[in-house]
């Protein structure tokens, strides 16, 4: 059975875009630590990250890397936080989190809940900085 994000990747499943390549897909976490929290992943539905192809794990840190700028652009923050969990969903993804302090990345906070017309603008506003 396909991941959700292997459904969001195909369509099944709508989600706020921020960046989209042939391999790769950024978009917001609908569960997000702060506002912003963005999460970004290759479009080929691998557990872990560790098991991705060398080419791919590069290409998939340079993706997120270019998508960390938006997010930095477009979010205040002192620093965008970058984790590697992979517990929640058996697919290969990285967290983007605005920081201004050190628990804004703690995944044991609540999560917060953003009106639907904020995450389309928040999303809109990191996409418009983002060169791919």
């Amino acid at each position: 059975m396909a991941t959700i994000f292997t459904r969001i990747v195909n369509g099944e499943i709508p989600a706020y875009k921020v960046a989209e390549t042939d391999r790769y897909l950024a978009f917001l976490d609908v569960f997000p630590l702060v506002k912003g929290h963005t999460l970004v992943i290759p479009k080929r539905e691998v557990d872990y990250l560790f098991d991705l192809e060398e080419d791919e794990y590069t290409g998939l840190l340079l993706f997120a890397k270019k998508v960390s700028v938006g997010v930095r652009k477009a979010i205040p923050c002192k620093r965008v936080g970058v984790a590697v969990i992979g517990l929640e969903v058996p697919h290969a993804h990285i967290h983007l989190v605005p920081l201004n302090q050190m628990g804004d990345i703690n995944f044991t906070n609540p999560k917060i809940t953003l009106p639907a017309d904020v995450m389309q603008e928040t999303a809109a506003a990191i996409s418009s900085h983002i060169t791919l």
